[in-house]
């Protein structure tokens, strides 16, 4: 991770009963600054990747002029109890231009495929169905490539950067 691009707050709830993952995007901190103002303009981008492939995306509001916003943003994701075990979120933080192509700052990925706190997360809202479970993240500039560890298919990579576009 790279503490010069900022940090992400993510909460996760799993509601069994509806299949579901509500993912509240909290807040971001110290966002590195992308706009000739020394300011950026933030949304977060969210990628449900099930099996290795993408099924659904989601965005916040973008927060103008700010390297600290504020969203408390919540968003749901349908995922059945067969299929937790094989899901994974991509945050990507995004810089909003009016003109030219959106920028990336910076991405965390959470999910079963990752490692560390990042596979705690998951497995923590998983234990513990119906409690938001909080955690704050460095960005990083590129996600890691994950492999697959399901039974029905072989270890390969399935995520890398060109899918996150």
């Amino acid at each position: 991770s790279d503490p010069d691009l900022g940090e992400l707050t993510i909460s996760l709830c799993y509601l069994p009963n509806a299949k579901r993952v509500t993912v509240t995007v909290v807040k971001a901190t110290n966002l590195k600054p992308m706009d000739i103002t020394g300011k950026s303009d933030p949304y977060i981008k969210i990628i449900l990747f099930l099996h290795g492939r993408k099924v659904k995306k989601k965005k916040t509001a973008v927060a103008y002029n700010t390297l600290n916003p504020t969203y408390n943003e919540s968003m749901e994701f349908d995922v059945t109890l067969e299929s937790v075990e094989d899901a994974d979120l991509i945050f990507k933080v995004m810089d909003y231009d009016r003109v030219g192509a959106n920028e990336l700052i910076g991405c965390v990925g959470i999910g079963p495929h990752f490692e560390g706190a990042n596979r705690d997360h998951w497995y923590t809202m998983i234990e513990h169905p119906r409690v938001p479970i909080t955690e704050s993240y460095n960005l990083r500039e590129s996600t890691p490539p994950i492999t697959c560890t399901s039974p029905t298919q072989q270890k390969a990579p399935i995520l890398n950067d060109s899918f996150l576009k």
